[in-house]
């Protein structure tokens, strides 16, 4: 395919876009968008099984947390390494490692290097959305395209593969065995590549290896960063059983010398906490976006695990009960991308706290074990509403106040904040289920859904308020 000759169009073009970026681009994209949230829902119906298999129990856990921490220290760096080395060719590099994780962990002869799959896994799918996005604006600021479609449809293919990973994998699971959770992904990214290698074209000068990879790179300042989501995290998790105390010095070094080396001795940081608190905005929507995910992962994790012990389903009908969720959630997305552009994102945003309000208090003062289906499967239609609308309203943000050249790094730091309330909405449920079953046992009661259900709650309130008294906030996304 010829490259794509570049035109002296700037990055506000004089004249409005003309049409929409070609669905075969945006779709052939989509594809390797879709990796991070199948190969983080999947996974999480074959954690019993993985645990059975190796003979693992606590341990297990770090087959989710070297993926989330993975995600977490890539994403802001692969915005980078698409300026240096193109972005078309950083999101192709992703998938070859997505598949060489997958080959590796399905073959695992322990858990550990089942593990250290799944951080290979990570750091693959990390590269995808950034990337993504810095193809679709590098192309809309060239051929005069709009964007809003290209976004909507990143957006839909991410959460479909979040909303139906779990009935998949159990479907997997239950068939194949865990290791058809990671074989699948070997299909997957065989036909993302040719997708994208046939109809993302190719851009003349893409890629500015003079740059210097390595004073692009704050390597330092991503280990300080790794090192101190970790240590949170394993403190975190310890206060539902016994508190590693040992963690707490550990952490307030790591976090100081992190913060300190952003600010003071990195020339290009890892993530640039200066520019970060100059752009209200993309500040804004980053928070935002910790409460946004922080609650959708709380109902991720949180309902199906009740679903089976608490309501006392099979993991077939778990995944079933978790299906009306995935088809509005779907729907809502195409909905909030008409809002959208009529109303602007406040409102967008509005309607998802307000719809994350009402999920909280539904599982808070409704949802039980003696409570007929069909209101669970109402409360499941309720649940469906907030999540479109929210990563709708932030993502468009997120593409609306950084410029071209800086969007693939802010949605990077975007991703970031994403896995990292991944892994913080994992200890809320598990604190709410332990706190519920009363003996700090970690099963999924009544009580401890209810206590789910209040935690989600605040978190809409938190959103809610917050668009409610945001000062400034963009009336119209970018086209």
């Amino acid at each position: 395919m010829s490259p794509v000759t570049p035109s002296p169009v700037p990055d506000q073009p004089l004249q409005p876009p003309r049409e929409n970026i070609p669905s075969p681009i945006t779709l052939a994209l989509g594809t390797g968008i879709m990796l991070q949230a199948l190969n983080s829902s999947m996974i999480a119906v074959a954690m019993v099984s993985i645990g059975s298999h190796f003979g693992a129990g606590a341990e297990v856990s770090w087959v989710l947390s070297a993926f989330y921490i993975a995600t977490a220290i890539v994403s802001p760096m692969a915005g980078v390494l698409g300026v240096v080395f193109g972005a078309r060719r950083v999101y192709l590099a992703g998938l070859f490692l997505v598949l060489l994780g997958s080959v590796l962990g399905a073959l695992a002869p322990s858990l550990g290097v089942l593990v250290a799959g799944r951080l290979i896994i990570g750091v693959g799918v990390a590269t995808q959305m950034p990337n993504a996005m810095t193809i679709v604006r590098v192309l809309a600021r060239r051929n005069r395209w709009r964007t809003g479609s290209a976004i909507s449809v990143f957006t839909v293919c991410g959460q479909a593969m979040s909303a139906v990973g779990p009935s998949l994998g159990g479907l997997l699971v239950g068939v194949a065995g865990w290791q058809s959770t990671l074989w699948i992904n070997v299909m997957l990214v065989a036909v993302s590549g040719a997708w994208v290698i046939v109809k993302v074209p190719r851009i003349a000068g893409e890629g500015r290896p003079e740059m210097g990879l390595g004073r692009r790179l704050d390597i330092v300042g991503a280990l300080l960063f790794g090192m101190t989501v970790t240590m949170l995290m394993l403190f975190l998790i310890s206060l539902t059983d016994e508190i590693s105390w040992w963690t707490l010095p550990l952490l307030v070094l790591f976090g100081g010398v992190w913060v300190w080396w952003e600010l003071q001795r990195a020339s290009l940081p890892f993530i640039d906490l200066r520019a970060v608190a100059a752009n209200r905005q993309l500040a804004n929507t980053l928070g935002r976006t910790m409460v946004t995910y922080a609650a959708f992962y709380c109902l991720y994790y949180g309902l199906p695990q009740w679903f089976e012990q608490g309501a006392g389903m099979s993991v077939s009908q778990a995944g079933a009960m978790m299906f009306p969720m995935a088809v509005v959630s779907v729907g809502s997305t195409f909905v909030a991308a008409r809002v959208i552009a009529v109303r602007g994102p406040r409102v967008v945003l509005g309607i998802g706290g307000i719809f994350l309000l009402l999920t909280g208090l539904a599982l808070a003062l409704v949802e039980d074990s003696s409570t007929p289906v069909w209101m669970m499967v109402i409360v499941a239609l309720i649940a469906g509403v907030p999540n479109g609308f929210n990563n709708i309203g932030n993502q468009e943000l997120i593409n609306t106040v950084t410029s071209v050249e800086k969007v693939g790094t802010a949605t990077g730091i975007y991703k970031t904040s994403q896995y990292v309330a991944a892994n913080l909405s994992a200890v809320i449920v598990a604190l709410c289920m332990s706190v519920g079953a009363g003996d700090g046992s970690a099963g999924a009661t009544d009580a401890g859904l209810h206590f789910t259900g209040w935690a989600i709650a605040a978190l809409g309130a938190v959103m809610t308020l917050g668009i409610v008294f945001a000062r400034k906030m963009p009336v119209k996304v970018r086209a």
